[in-house]
């Protein structure tokens, strides 16, 4: 469980959470409580004490120059990739936005550099199942794909006592010269 504080940047992807339900059908415990289906453009993101506005339009500076026109991104969910414990969905239409994210913040290392220091951005459906329940979900998701779904919304949150909670929320808008 990440400390108090701690924020991530995050793109929601409605559309996957049936994928999150089918995973807790099989095993509740590997799946993340209280966070609804998402593609985490920088995670951890900056501890809590350290955002001000000034990290805040870091930020929204990075993410409009990376936007498209349009102010949505068309996702299609296809492939589940399974590495262990871990079973998610890559979603390589969020690698310009997220690479655009970790440019503007180069000293926050994509979940800690676990996974190198630029890891491909999915959704994650399960973490920390064993080896048959891992291999069940991927069998059982990969049946529910694809999906065909869109994106137009940045969200901010950050870990409170309660929960996640919601630090700030923008439209994909592109910065228009």
């Amino acid at each position: 469980m990440p400390a108090l504080g701690t924020t991530a940047v995050l793109m929601l992807v409605p559309d996957a959470e049936p994928l999150l339900e089918l995973a807790g059908q099989v095993d509740a415990r590997v799946v993340r409580q209280g966070m609804p289906a998402h593609a985490a453009l920088l995670y951890p993101w900056l501890p809590l004490e350290q955002i001000g506005a000034g990290e805040l339009e870091r930020l929204r500076i990075a993410l409009r120059r990376a936007a498209p026109v349009s102010g949505r991104i068309d996702l299609q969910l296809a492939e589940v990739e399974r590495v262990g414990s871990f079973v998610g969905v890559p979603v390589p239409e969020l690698g310009g936005l997220a690479g655009a994210v970790r440019t503007a913040f180069p000293e926050q290392v994509p979940y800690g550099g676990r996974f190198g220091q630029d890891p491909p951005v999915h959704v994650t459906v399960a973490l920390n199942a064993d080896d048959r329940i891992a291999a069940d979900i991927a069998q059982r998701v990969t049946g529910r794909l694809p999906i065909r779904t869109e994106v137009s919304a940045v969200h901010v949150v950050a870990l409170a006592p309660d929960g996640w909670q919601a630090l700030a929320e923008w439209p994909l808008t592109a910065q228009v010269a």
